[in-house]
């Protein structure tokens, strides 16, 4: 278990938030006002467009002219999908110089007032989830049972069996990341490109040793817009779920990678 830096600020931390979006047009600027509307000086937002065809891509670069000292965007091409853009924002992030790094959707679902809640428990953490799970959190009151009953079971019961993760919450999206952390997770090992992205990287997290703290937050149903997270979708991550528990198999915490590897 890796030992946080106690001297590490809390609220005055170079953060950059990470944001994926594909057909996000009609939230994005509202995310990004209540972002900017923080008490958080040092705060800056990536934007992760993947070749959005409703003109999301043409409003981050506005709020980029808007803003450009706080705002940038990556305009992805190439091959499409949640946790590639994550990679790409992720890697970003850290050529920025970032000290620690949220990632969160654009929907609303997550909101911008827990990241102070999160850097809050940043000294104790090497990665804070913003958890459904745990006593205080909830979920939108407009959930079908099915929808509940879904979510329940893939977080309570089927990667907390299936991969031994420790977190209640292991297809969290909501997350704040130390720099170290991600510096110490070869992100070329990464190779879940959709939802299932969330829990590779939580078991990853779990194979080298870091330590998790979940805070409780209330995941709001996407105030516009249409939810990408299909039944299909969610059948696929389960499936894949069997792949990372091969795939990293042999980690250990004496994985991690060092920082001088880490930058090459």
């Amino acid at each position: 278990m890796s030992k946080s830096n106690p001297h590490l600020p809390n609220d005055n931390i170079d953060l950059v938030v990470v944001i994926p979006t594909y057909n996000e047009a009609d939230n994005l600027a509202n995310i990004v006002a209540e972002l900017l509307a923080l008490d958080l000086e040092r705060l800056r937002i990536l934007i992760v467009d993947d070749n959005s065809p409703d003109g999301t891509g043409q409003i981050a670069d506005s709020l980029v002219a808007l803003h450009p000292d706080c705002v940038h965007v990556i305009h992805r091409q190439g091959r499409a999908g949640l946790g590639l853009s994550y990679l790409d924002g992720f890697r970003q992030a850290l050529r920025m110089g970032a000290e620690g790094i949220v990632q969160m959707d654009a929907d609303f679902s997550h909101s911008p007032q827990y990241i102070p809640v999160l850097l809050a428990h940043l000294r104790e953490a090497d990665v804070v989830v913003g958890s459904r799970y745990v006593p205080g959190g909830s979920l939108d009151e407009h959930w079908g049972w099915w929808r509940h009953f879904l979510s329940w079971w893939a977080n309570s019961i089927y990667t907390r069996v299936l991969l031994g993760l420790p977190v209640k919450d292991g297809t969290a999206g909501f997350k704040l990341w130390r720099r170290a952390t991600l510096e110490g997770i070869d992100l070329d090992s990464i190779q879940s490109n959709g939802y299932v992205f969330q829990v590779e990287m939580a078991y990853v997290c779990k194979r080298l040793g870091y330590r998790v703290v979940e805070v409780p937050i209330h995941f709001e149903d996407r105030r516009i817009g249409r939810s990408k997270m299909s039944v299909p979708v969610k059948i696929e991550a389960a499936l894949r779920t069997f792949e990372i528990r091969w795939r990293h198999r042999h980690l250990q915490p004496q994985d991690r990678r060092t920082l001088v590897a880490a930058t090459r």
